[in-house]
């Protein structure tokens, strides 16, 4: 297979999968007028897209080793594409929200696929150019998704969002013949299905239960999160069980690996949620455009380019433990410095703390690499598809969980006779408070599961290797 052209379809596959992270953020507040949705509805448009390619991620590889390469990413590409034309044409909160469904499921097919081209086409020296490719095309898609997301909004409309998705999904079909193969892998072990279904419905009932008590507050809502966090208890039971598990019990096992995924969850709950409510604080409560609402969110994006390739010589001085540690206090920080300023209606205030969360993010991504050289090699796929599944996860219950305490204490200013802008700002400002909170959590517990020693270091292309860090959903 062509190792240029087989870059160039990684690099595409990768930017475009993360892009949609990213974009949505800056064309919600045009997406909510147009469609006339309240804030609720709005979290589903990002969490619809999180939630299925968290949840079909780790059986996603299985299905590509049955599927073969072709199959999968043809069949993922066409789905991604249908759904990114779906949801440009949608009129209804619920048609935008399937759309975006159908391009989470679909997504987390072609990463596994993709990133299968590395071991399968390329040597070890261009595997390691594909895997810095990979990060790059990360550390891209999450600084001009934003900005992308509010030039479009602004001069072209929130649609051409979703259809900007459909070059990069033709580029690729043409280039796939030359690039993947047709083979598939002999006595490929059958998808735990049943597993990532409960699992998935269960974290889809707990985010529903988040969302709509921070919509009204209802006790009501204790019943979804009841049948969520059930169903969760049931898949766990299920996995102690099951003769092959869904996750291998070394895995679980395995302090510094299970440590990793949840601090991960802890800085994107708090992270993930903040970035998506951003350009709506901008829009409505600053009375920025668009453009002018996204375009700050790539400060942070610029901070963690600019620090990340700093971290292996401050790792290798103060150790992973401190790093990762001092990274989400940093973050933690930021976080804090601009709920302190949230009530001037300015953006050059905003800055300090922006450039903090940046540059602590990439502090964080030792949680990827020094938590995979740990892991026996023939666990290395497997532990890749959970980091990148606990990043998406952490992604879709971020944007619940600040959403719902942004939107609870919204809703008490308005009761009290605030405007709109002001109590927006306010509820944003307890959101920024919360998600510190978690930041500092995850910063005590990195600072005790890093101190076990690695024992192994693993050549392992991952689509963490941009770290935890690269998330601006």
């Amino acid at each position: 297979m062509n190792a240029g052209r087989t870059l160039l379809v990684v690099a595409l596959g990768a930017f475009v999968t993360t892009l949609d992270n990213t974009i949505v953020a800056a064309g919600v507040p045009s997406i909510g007028h147009d469609l006339s949705l309240d804030l609720a509805t709005l979290q589903w448009v990002s969490i619809g897209y999180m939630l299925p390619f968290a949840g079909l991620l780790l059986v996603a590889g299985t299905l590509v080793d049955r599927w073969g390469q072709r199959g999968t990413l043809g069949g993922g590409l066409v789905a991604f594409g249908l759904g990114a034309v779906a949801g440009g044409f949608a009129t209804t909160g619920a048609l935008l929200i399937a759309a975006r469904v159908v391009q989470g499921l679909a997504a987390a097919f072609l990463v596994p696929a993709l990133l299968s081209l590395l071991r399968t086409n390329l040597d070890s020296r261009q595997r390691a150019i594909g895997a810095t490719l990979w990060t790059a095309c990360l550390a891209v898609a999450l600084a001009l998704g934003p900005t992308l997301g509010g030039l479009l909004s602004e001069y072209l409309g929130w649609s051409w969002i979703f259809f900007s998705n459909v070059p990069f999904v033709l580029v690729v079909l043409v280039l796939l013949p030359a690039t993947a193969g047709t083979g598939r892998v002999r006595g490929a072990r059958r998808p735990a299905l049943g597993a990532m279904v409960l699992v998935t419905a269960g974290l889809v009932l707990v985010a529903a239960a988040m969302v709509g008590l921070g919509d009204d507050a209802r006790l009501a809502e204790a019943a979804p999160l009841l049948g969520g966090l059930s169903l969760i208890a049931w898949f766990a039971a299920r996995e102690r069980r099951a003769r092959e598990p869904l996750v291998p019990r070394e895995l679980v096992r395995e302090r510094v690996f299970t440590g990793a995924l949840a601090v991960q969850l802890l800085w994107g709950l708090g992270v993930s949620g903040i970035f998506f409510f951003t350009p709506l604080l901008h829009q409505d409560s600053l009375g920025l455009s668009p453009v002018g609402a996204g375009l700050p969110l790539v400060l942070v994006a610029v901070a963690i380019m600019a620090v990340t390739p700093a971290v292996p010589r401050i790792m290798t001085r103060l150790g992973p433990h401190r790093t990762v540690c001092a990274g989400l206090l940093v973050v933690a920080l930021g976080l804090l410095a601009v709920a302190v300023i949230n009530h001037i209606p300015e953006v050059p205030p905003r800055i300090p703390g922006l450039l903090l969360i940046g540059a602590g993010s990439a502090l964080t991504t030792p949680l990827t690499s020094y938590s995979l050289e740990i892991i026996e090699e023939r666990h290395a796929g497997t532990a890749s598809g959970l980091l990148t599944a606990s990043r998406e996860l952490s992604s879709a219950m971020g944007v619940a969980l600040i959403g719902a305490v942004l939107t609870a204490v919204r809703a008490a200013r308005l009761d009290e006779g605030a405007l709109g802008g002001p109590a927006l700002a306010t509820g944003y400002t307890a959101g920024l408070i919360v998600a510190a909170v978690l930041e500092i959590a995850g910063a005590v517990l990195a600072l005790w599961v890093f101190r076990a020693p690695a024992r192994k270091v693993l050549p392992v292309v991952t689509t963490e290797s941009a770290g935890s860090s690269s998330r601006g959903e």
